[in-house]
């Protein structure tokens, strides 16, 4: 034995102190490796439309219905089905809802504790007992795990033991505890990881709803979506993020995720909106998606002016920051020094177009990207309200330690949104800060730098920090995908040619499974058994568009989640499920409102429209964690050898 073996073991032997205790734990990972795999469930760009979300959560993308149907069948009606699938999703709710019209709750709590039981037994049975145990509320840990396994006994007696349980549960007044804390470990044993292919933030109301959710699931990874680094590079500081995530938010009538879900002030942005463009109408800036109605005229004005007043801002921030970083290769998005002013028209490129809106009150057609002294304090504010939000602090923390630009599991490659490549199909070069990169190797450096901006506290670290706002949309970012984000045309050229984003050449070259497999050994994955699984461009369905690529080998799981992308896509969004017998990926319709869910026991509805099975059915052996235990079980025997020789000596 070498001296760095030996050091390893000694240290491994305080853990295992003699024969027994190893051999007991090689027994025991040599078991779990033969167990099946444990469900990942895989979902893209959710976009703040947290009641979908919890409730695609809450019903483990269908799997809990699916179960309560294999366990009961006909025996009990679809009605009674959809009870108790909703009492597992809102067990608080669903409650208090029998509560108010039913008096006599113990026979109800009877019929659905033994349900809940059969029901948990039923997702943890590829589970070991112990892993079962320790996602056990701890409170009723032990009742639980009595009541799971006393009817494996087969034992007569067991019978009445386990009816006294239940009946105990009832008479202590505990049913209701009980039945929450069932329901919580129903959940927690339907999905085994979690992936989320990025884009949390942005569009819907719920953001912050949806981060605290997710800081409470057990085992997550998260792919940074473009929506998520705008907001990571506001947390940093970065002022073009801060004003792009305040003007997404005020288009999608979406303030409440600044003021009450961050505590962010608007205030300043408002009084100043409202003074410096009061004779404005700007009919162009209107909210989307906001219902409308429920807004008094002066209401839908105020917003309009709210996010006129930053898009200005914005696109001045945008101009000093390109011009800061020549590098970029972006000079193409410094627009404010091409338009008319006196005329009312700007020129891109060689083509010169009418403005819709040229009432800009706030530029200096000399100097157009300076900012007046009313909007860099209206930035200065608002940064300093981003970067001490405690709670947008917490929630950006999460996404660095459990997000990634990419994330290779199980031998899937995740990421949001591309791989950039030329129009010949090779991986795309950029240079970032005199280091030319490409493929896997520029994520890696891109994620490397996104560390650095919100972790590196010098002063030294601008560039890190004004990089944040390329990777939300300059043209080689993988995350974005596009040449140039046509914020200004939208708001202000009627000519919608204007308007088109150019899809990186990686989206033209999905459907080839060549460049696919390259991908795939660029980041040391497997061509045979390997996926790539990413979101970031909405399929339209209703227009025949298919999320299954390269004969499979590609699957974009971005289906529209969000409501503003419902129209064009024709549907609500993917789930995505890879358990033991392989992948299932299905279509949801839109998500009515928790409330219908509790009250009528809607779920969502979903089709599925992809079964790709595996040969031989996954064990944990075949997954990346398998690889881990294996690891532990060859050292495992090292330091059992290291016993029988006598090289250790046993601790008994």
């Amino acid at each position: 034995m070498d001296e760095l073996n030996r050091k390893y073991l000694t240290l491994l032997s305080k853990t295992y102190k003699n024969i027994d205790e190893v051999t007991t734990e090689i027994i025991n990972l040599q078991a779990i490796l033969n167990l099946p795999k444990g469900t990942e469930l895989f979902m893209s760009d959710v976009h703040g439309e947290y009641e979908a979300f919890i409730q695609i959560l809450n019903n483990g993308s269908g799997i809990i219905k699916s179960k309560i149907e294999d366990i009961y069948g006909n025996s009990i009606t679809a009605e009674d089905r959809k009870d108790l699938a909703t009492l597992i999703y809102y067990p608080e709710e669903k409650l208090d809802l029998e509560k108010s019209k039913n008096k006599n709750m113990n026979e109800y709590y009877r019929i659905m504790l033994y349900r809940l039981i059969d029901v948990a037994r039923a997702v943890s049975s590829k589970y070991t007992r112990s892993k079962v145990r320790k996602a056990m509320p701890k409170n009723f840990d032990y009742i639980i795990d009595e009541l799971l396994h006393a009817q494996n006994d087969n034992v007569y007696d067991k019978e009445n033991y386990y009816c006294q349980i239940i009946d105990s549960i009832i008479d202590l007044n505990r049913a209701d505890k009980f039945i929450i804390a069932i329901s919580v470990l129903i959940k927690r044993m339907a999905i085994d990881h979690l992936h989320i292919i990025g884009d949390i933030y942005d569009r819907g109301p719920g953001a912050p709803i949806i981060m605290d959710r997710l800081m409470d699931f057990h085992s997550i990874d998260i792919q940074w979506g473009n929506h998520d680094i705008l907001w990571m590079g506001a947390a940093c500081g970065n002022e073009c993020s801060i004003a792009n995530v305040v003007r997404i938010c005020s288009r999608y009538d979406n303030l409440s995720t600044l003021e009450e879900g961050y505590g962010i002030n608007i205030r300043p942005l408002s009084i100043f909106a409202q003074e410096t463009y009061k004779d404005d109408p700007c009919k162009e800036f209107l909210p989307k998606i906001c219902e409308l109605s429920r807004y008094s005229n002066s209401d839908k004005i105020l917003m309009s002016k709210i996010q006129k007043a930053i898009a200005v801002i914005q696109f001045k921030l945008e101009g000093a920051l390109i011009k800061r970083h020549p590098e970029y290769n972006m000079n193409d998005r410094l627009l404010l020094d091409k338009i008319d002013y006196d005329n009312a028209q700007i020129t891109i490129g060689n083509n010169t177009y009418k403005l819709n809106d040229s009432y800009f009150p706030t530029i200096d057609k000399n100097d157009p990207f300076r900012l007046s002294e009313q909007e860099q304090e209206i930035i200065d504010r608002l940064k300093e309200s981003f970067v001490n939000s405690e709670k947008l602090i917490d929630h950006v923390t999460f996404l660095y330690s459990k997000g990634h630009m990419y994330q290779k599991y199980n031998g899937n490659l995740l990421f949001h949104g591309c791989v950039p490549l030329d129009e010949n199909g090779e991986f795309d070069e950029l240079e970032i800060m005199g280091k030319r990169v490409k493929g896997k190797e520029l994520m890696d450096y891109m994620e490397i730098i996104a560390h650095r901006a919100f972790f590196g506290k010098s002063s030294e670290n601008q560039d890190d920090v004004d990089f944040m706002w390329y990777l939300w949309g300059g043209p080689k970012s993988p995350l974005f995908g596009k040449d140039k984000v046509a914020t200004l045309e939208r708001y202000f050229i009627d000519d919608k040619k204007t308007h088109v984003e150019v899809k990186n050449p990686y989206y033209y070259y999905l459907d080839d499974e060549k460049i696919c497999d390259k991908i795939l050994k660029n980041f040391g994955l497997p061509t045979k058994d390997g996926h790539i699984i990413n979101g970031h461009m909405p399929v339209k369905a209703k227009d025949g568009e298919s999320p299954i690529r390269a004969n499979g080998k590609c699957i974009v799981i971005d289906g529209g989640f969000a409501k503003s992308y419902q129209k064009s896509t024709g549907l609500a969004g993917y789930t995505l499920t890879y358990n033991s017998n392989g992948l299932v990926l299905a279509a949801n319709e839109p998500f009515e409102s928790k409330n219908k869910a509790i009250l009528d026991g809607l779920d969502i509805k979903s089709q599925t429209i992809l079964k790709q099975y595996v040969e031989s059915r996954k064990c944990v052996k075949d997954t990346d964690i398998g690889s881990t235990l294996q690891e532990q079980i060859d050292d495992l025997k090292m330091l059992l050898k290291a016993y029988i020789d006598g090289d250790l000596k046993e601790s008994i």
